[in-house]
């Protein structure tokens, strides 16, 4: 959801509710996710910020911010079978017709122009789940080749030195930070593959009109880690339209999510300095204090299990600032159901000038990607291909051994219950992602010494090789970690027989 994967496997047993709450019998049934393949999809996507800042400044233009972009994607399922679906975004930064108010209104377009310049392509290649969870991303090799080249070069072919040079040194930490997590390019140029997914499962699922369902998991923040909860209500569902309306509210622990914010107030706090000296001790109080919360609404086909339209509201207060983000999106041959915020219709918006630099292209014509894909076969007479992971004929996949790196109880700063925290060398990190993308939506089992420690259901892949085992007496977890320490000590995890 918010992150794109776990960082604990202990986690993974609350990841199979978080999709979607746990559904009862006798209610509305959506169906699996079985979209159709070959067939391109339009969407259309809308997007805002605010940003108020009143806390710092005195005037009104200087302490708040709006900006908004509005765009149209298109997307096609290029194959799909039991372990997931191969996808393909084209994408652009061109305002689509009919949009309220003035071109120059829309200043996220002109950025985004500039991603896709920077990143050197119009288009990307996914692997995802079977819940259209990005997983993969073809085409890194050349992405990357093309921002080292702007990064040397400048994005005009002109070599950079002094302070250009200097700017660009922020590009090469881009650079490695997509090399070590290469999905930053997926929530950089399309972030609505995670928010079309969020109302996706690969399987049929049913549910009471409203009653409301509560999960909860743990993020991280910068080491730290942040519980959030998680509330669905199934709103309604329309048996004309063939659609069901989902709502999903999510609350970061305010203690926790401060906690994390901290060296991020500092920096803010030290850019206002002469304020900061002169605030109460409330004032203070107030301002390392910071909250995170999340919106969604979700409309759901009953006919393919895909999302239609999304509305998204995400809210940050930290440091005596607020960042609101609105993204709405809407398959373009699908009608609009839902309520739209004023910020994303307005046609007089009062928006900043922000200067936008437009990025010269020293290439014109198809992006770097486009020659990736080979044509989509045409669709099949049906396309009833519902995958059933639990079923007999499932594939079958074999347990895997990994060696142990380190194993530490330690207390956790939140919850404040202790925790076996494993890190696998990198060779069995590398083998336990490639595991835990195999197994997704099946349940799983841990042994250590032959003994079964964890049967959680693998609802995500864990990309980082670091597990946490919680809930166990600490008397437990230390003997765990002195067996893991212990001279070619290794885990098992299999599926659960």
């Amino acid at each position: 959801m918010t992150s794109l994967y776990w960082t604990s496997f202990a986690s993974v047993c609350l990841c199979l509710t978080l999709s979607h709450p746990a559904w009862s019998a006798g209610g509305v049934t959506i169906p699996g996710y079985a979209p159709a393949t070959g067939v391109e999809r339009s969407y259309r996507v809308q997007k805002a910020t605010e940003t108020d800042m009143s806390f710092w400044f005195d005037k009104p233009g200087a302490s708040a911010m709006t900006v908004r972009g509005a765009f149209r994607q298109r997307m096609t399922v290029l194959s799909r079978d039991e372990d997931g679906m191969r996808v393909r975004w084209s994408l652009s930064a061109d305002l689509p017709e009919g949009m309220a108010g003035l071109a120059d209104s829309y200043q996220i377009n002109q950025l985004y122009r500039n991603s896709l310049t920077a990143y050197g392509t119009a288009a990307l290649e996914l692997e995802t789940d079977l819940n259209g969870n990005p997983r993969n991303l073809s085409g890194v090799d050349q992405i990357v080749a093309h921002m080292r080249e702007m990064a040397a070069n400048g994005p005009d072919g002109v070599p950079v030195a002094g302070a250009s040079a200097e700017r660009q040194s922020g590009l090469h930490e881009i650079i490695n930070s997509i090399e070590a997590n290469p999905l930053q390019i997926v929530a950089a140029l399309v972030p609505e593959v995670q928010l079309l997914a969020t109302g996706q499962s690969y399987r049929d699922e049913t549910m009471d009109i409203g009653p409301a369902s509560a999960t909860s998991r743990d993020e991280d923040y910068g080491g730290v880690s942040v519980p959030v909860t998680s509330t669905w209500t199934l709103k309604s569902a329309d048996g004309t339209a063939r659609t069901a309306t989902l709502l999903l509210s999510e609350e970061a622990d305010a203690a926790a999510f401060s906690q994390s914010q901290q060296p991020a107030i500092a920096n803010l706090m030290s850019g206002f300095a002469e304020q900061a000296k002169n605030l109460t001790a409330d004032q203070l109080a107030s301002v390392k204090r910071a909250s995170k919360s999340r919106s969604v609404a979700l409309v759901v086909s009953l006919n393919d299990g895909s999302t239609l339209e999304a509305s998204e509201i995400v809210t940050v207060t930290a440091g005596g600032t607020t960042l609101r983000t609105y993204t709405h999106i809407q398959r373009e041959d699908m009608p609009a159901s839902l309520q739209l915020p004023a910020v994303l219709t307005a046609k007089d918006l009062q928006t900043p000038d922000l200067h936008i630099e437009t990025l010269p292209s020293a290439k014109t014509g198809p992006g770097i990607l486009d020659e990736l894909s080979t044509p989509p076969a045409p669709p099949a007479a049906s396309q009833d291909t519902t995958i059933a992971p639990d079923d007999d004929g499932a594939k079958a996949i074999a347990p895997v051994s990994l060696e142990v790196k380190s194993a530490e109880v330690s207390l956790s700063p939140v919850s404040y219950d202790h925790g076996l925290n494993i890190v696998l060398t990198p060779e069995s990190a590398a083998t336990f992602r490639d595991f835990t993308q195999a197994v997704l939506g099946r349940q799983t089992q841990m042994l250590i010494n032959d003994k079964v420690v964890m049967e959680p259901w693998m609802r995500e892949p864990i990309m980082d090789g670091r597990i946490v085992l919680a809930g166990t007496d600490r008397k437990d977890l230390e003997a765990l970690a002195e067996q893991l320490r212990g001279l070619g000590a290794k885990i098992l995890v299999r599926l659960r027989p």
